[in-house]
């Protein structure tokens, strides 16, 4: 089996902080190329992978201002398709721009939908599920309007997150500095509980942090850290007390929420999107509406044991799983073909 896998160029494949698309598409490619199976890379040239890794583009436009993102984008997905022919199948994990190309070329196309921005989408999914097969990240973030192959949570490497059976009492949140991740409701809730939060991720939205963040980065009831990655990165994740997840938006998946669960950290998070699909209620965090019971689930950590939240990342969120449930689903496609 061939497959050729499309990263996204917003950052290197894996990132070297923030870029969960390009991490999964690199955790995806490195368990299917343990199986033995012939996976080509497509991604940025400064990307690794014990793979074989090919493209054009010269680094992510995430790190470099001079790469245009829509020039170098299409450069990207044309050096592929010309050269689909020598693949069984290709993966695709760059949203809907590759799949303009999908009836030019006869090779069967899978596209992992990481989450639709808007409904304004639509018109390029819609138009293309009779010839690309696409993957759902959770039950929750499935489009009435669309045909799926498959529902495939993402997974990690177990063993890349070390369990952390004694923490420190701070709270902790991770993601990015937006008003969709709540940044403004997790401070809220650690200063109600009188405790300090450390807050790290990318900003994505200045005005937010400005009024939101900078404002209320004392060092004392709250730290900002920025975008970590490395030691930095499980270190955060894994000696917290609790990672508050107080999301506006129906969050199609949240990767720091099962990163953090591994560590053994349990989740506060709102009762929206995927959250439901990844937090069992009372047993590896809790689901909540509202700030209240933000707060009063905080005082509840301590019935939480953070081996049992180990455990069920083990046996719901490895990368072993998620790799075998994507090659199921590459050979069913193949099988038709």
């Amino acid at each position: 089996m061939r497959i050729a896998m499309l990263a996204p160029i917003a950052w290197r494949t894996p990132p070297r902080a923030y870029g969960p698309w390009e991490l999964v598409t690199s955790m995806l490619t490195e368990a299917l190329v343990r199986r033995g199976i012939d996976v080509t890379l497509f991604a940025t040239l400064d990307s690794e992978t014990t793979g074989t890794l090919d493209g054009v583009v010269p680094a992510p436009y995430g790190d470099d201002a001079s790469i245009d993102a829509k020039v170098w984008e299409f450069r990207h997905l044309a050096y592929l398709f010309e050269q689909a022919d020598r693949f069984d199948l290709i993966h695709n994990q760059a949203d809907f721009p590759a799949h303009a190309f999908s009836r030019l070329v006869k090779t069967p196309i899978v596209t992992t939908i990481h989450g639709f921005s808007s409904d304004r989408i639509m018109p390029m999914y819609r138009e293309f599920q009779d010839v690309v097969h696409y993957v759902a990240i959770s039950d929750a973030d499935r489009h009435p309007g669309l045909r799926y192959a498959a529902t495939i949570h993402h997974g990690i490497p177990l063993d890349d997150f070390p369990f952390h059976a004694n923490t420190s009492d701070d709270l902790l949140f991770f993601g990015r500095i937006h008003p969709d991740k709540g940044a403004a409701e997790a401070i809220a809730v650690a200063r109600r509980c009188g405790r300090h939060l450390n807050m790290y991720g990318i900003v994505q939205d200045d005005g937010y942090y400005q009024s939101e963040v900078v404002s209320a980065n004392d060092g004392v009831h709250m730290t900002y850290h920025g975008a970590v990655g490395g030691q930095q990165r499980l270190d955060a994740l894994g000696n917290a007390h609790a990672l508050l997840h107080l999301i506006n938006f129906d969050e199609p998946f949240g990767l720091s929420v099962v990163e953090a669960m591994a560590c053994g950290t349990p989740v506060i998070a709102t009762r929206r999107g995927s959250m439901s699909e990844l937090i069992e209620h009372g047993v590896t965090g809790f689901l909540v509406d509202g700030l209240e019971e933000a707060s009063r689930a905080i005082e509840r950590i301590g019935d939480i044991d953070r081996s049992t939240v180990r455990r069920s990342v083990a046996e719901r969120f490895s990368i072993d799983r998620m790799a075998d449930a994507y090659i199921s689903v590459y050979r069913r496609i193949l099988g038709k073909a």
